[in-house]
C-alpha cells in the first residue's frame, strides 16, 4: 500500500459550513488531511474530486431519503445472537419495531457474533422466511446474509436489499445475484470469519486500511454490474477489530463519506460499549449505544442499525428539534 496517498476527512460543523456533507443535515469548512506515517493536519481545501464525493447527495434507499438519519431495526431470527438471540418472536418483533419508529428492518437468520459457526442455507432460509412474510408491506426490509441462496429466497419473499457482513468476500455468487435483482446492497468490512475474527486482529492503520478495503469492495461490486448509487458501506465495528480499532474508526468515521456512498453503522449493544460503560449485560448498553449513535449523527452517518428502536427514535426527535431551532435562528 502506498504511503504517499492523501485521505481527506471532512470536519463536520454544528452550524452551517462552506460545503454540505453528503446532502445531509450538516456541513464542513475544513478537512483533516491524513497520510500513513504522518500526523493529521487541517486544511481548508482539497481536490475537486474529493469535494464532489463528499458533497453529493446520496441516493434514496428503498424509497427512504437519506437527508436525515434513519433507524434500521434489528430482527434476529436466531437462537444464538450475542444480544437477543431467542429472546423474542421474530414475526412479532417486526411489527413492534415498526411501531417503535424504525424506518427499515434488517432480518437475519445466522449469527455472526464472534465465535459463531456457519449454518446451512436451508436452515437460514427457514428461520427468516416467517419474519420476511410478516414484514411485507410494513417497512422496507433488508436481509442480513452472506449467501446467495439465502439472499435469493429473501428477495423472493419481499426483501428489497441485501446486507452482507462479508462485503462479498464469502460467496462469489452473491454479487451477480444482487446485480441481476437490481437491489441495493450494504458492503461491510470484516477481517476474517466470525469463528476467528476476534482472535488477534491487526492493522497498519485501521482507519485507512478499512477505507482502502471498502474502496476495493465498491470497485468489485461495480465491476459485477451493481451501480455505485445502490451501494451502502459499513466499516464493521467489532468485526475483526479490537476496542482501540473500534474507537479509532468512530472518532473519524466521517472519513468514509469520501467513498461516495451512504454509511451504515452497527454498534448496538456491542461488547466494547459494555466494557467502557460498565454494562456487563447487552440489554444494559442502550445509553452507551445512544451516545455513539448521536456522535455518529454529528459526523453525518445516515443509517443506524439498532436493537432499541424506541429509545433511538426519541433521541433522533430531539436532535431534529435542535437542528430546526438552529435553522430558524432561535
Amino acid at each position: 500500500m502506498s504511503t504517499d496517498r492523501l485521505y481527506y476527512r471532512p470536519i463536520p460543523q454544528a452550524q452551517g459550513g462552506r460545503w454540505p456533507l453528503a446532502g445531509g443535515w450538516t456541513g464542513f469548512s475544513a478537512l483533516e488531511c491524513l497520510q500513513r506515517g504522518h500526523a493529521p493536519r487541517v486544511v481548508t481545501d482539497s481536490p475537486d474530486a474529493v469535494i464532489a464525493a463528499l458533497t453529493a447527495p446520496r441516493a434514496g434507499l428503498m424509497g427512504l431519503a437519506l437527508d436525515r438519519p434513519r433507524l434500521m431495526g434489528i430482527v434476529n431470527a436466531t437462537p444464538d445472537s450475542f444480544s437477543d438471540g431467542g429472546h423474542y418472536d421474530p414475526v412479532a418483533q417486526c411489527r413492534a419495531l415498526m411501531e417503535a419508529g424504525a424506518d427499515l428492518l434488517d432480518i437475519g437468520g445466522e449469527s455472526t457474533r464472534p465465535g459463531a459457526e456457519e449454518i446451512a442455507p436451508a436452515d437460514e432460509i427457514a428461520r427468516i422466511r416467517p419474519a420476511l412474510e410478516a414484514a411485507r408491506g410494513l417497512l422496507p426490509v433488508s436481509v442480513d446474509t452472506r449467501k446467495a441462496a439465502v439472499a435469493q429466497a429473501a428477495l423472493q419473499a419481499g426483501a428489497g436489499m441485501v446486507n452482507d457482513v462479508s462485503g462479498f468476500d464469502f460467496d462469489a455468487d452473491l454479487p451477480g445475484l444482487v446485480a441481476q435483482a437490481g437491489v441495493p446492497v450494504c458492503l461491510m468490512h470484516a477481517q476474517g470469519l466470525p469463528q476467528t475474527m476476534q482472535d488477534d486482529p491487526r492493522y497498519d492503520d485501521v482507519l485507512l486500511d478499512v477505507y482502502d478495503a471498502l474502496e476495493a469492495r465498491i470497485a468489485r461490486a461495480v465491476a459485477a454490474g451493481i451501480p455505485a448509487h445502490r451501494i451502502v458501506i459499513d466499516p464493521g465495528i467489532g468485526f475483526g477489530k479490537t476496542e482501540a480499532h473500534n474507537l479509532a474508526i468512530l472518532r473519524r468515521i466521517s472519513l468514509y463519506h469520501g467513498l461516495g456512498c451512504p454509511i451504515l453503522l452497527g454498534v448496538s449493544r456491542k461488547r466494547f460499549i459494555g466494557r467502557i460503560g460498565g454494562a456487563e449485560l447487552p440489554a444494559d448498553r442502550v445509553p452507551g449505544t445512544l451516545a455513539l449513535t448521536v456522535a455518529a449523527i454529528a459526523q453525518g452517518v445516515q443509517i443506524h442499525r439498532v436493537h432499541d428502536v424506541a429509545e433511538h427514535a426519541q433521541a433522533l426527535r430531539l436532535v431534529a428539534a435542535l437542528n430546526e431551532t438552529r435553522e430558524a435562528g432561535q
